[in-house]
């Protein structure tokens, strides 16, 4: 009975272009050349992201990046969620993740939190500001 619920969903554009650009793309690297609206590569992502509410602790947080520290200690210092420690949220899924977020997170690069690759300016969502990283990418 879900899959009834959610297949209407899917077909009023969004899940009929993906179909598309799944059966377009096949096994060569056709996706990012297709993939100009959405982002490229796998549909889920090892997230790390450092959640602030405020604008001014998001800044105070990108300028200890910026000036070398490592992305898992500025998030446990600075992050104001639940996630686990050093902000790493472990692998999430394409359509788990609220619209910027999950823009953000999959037009990132892998890195690593010592060399961390992330989100500037933050993203804004609902929850906040996000600097997001990602450790990899399937």
């Amino acid at each position: 009975p879900d899959k009834l619920i959610s297949m209407p969903k899917g077909k009023g554009g969004s899940g009929g272009g993906a179909k598309g650009a799944k059966k377009g793309a096949g096994s060569s690297g056709a996706t990012s050349a297709k993939a100009s609206g959405t982002t490229s590569g796998g549909n889920s992502v090892k997230v790390r992201h450092i959640l602030c509410e405020k604008h001014s602790k998001v800044m105070e947080a990108m300028e200890k990046l910026k000036s070398g520290s490592k992305f898992d200690e500025v998030a446990s210092q600075y992050s104001e969620d639940k996630a686990r420690r050093g902000g790493d949220l472990g692998w999430m899924t394409r359509g788990s993740m609220v619209g910027p977020f999950q823009d953000a997170a999959f037009a990132l690069q892998p890195s690593t939190p010592a060399k961390a690759i992330y989100t500037d300016p933050p993203v804004k969502t609902k929850f906040g500001y996000h600097i997001i990283m990602i450790e990899g990418k399937k």
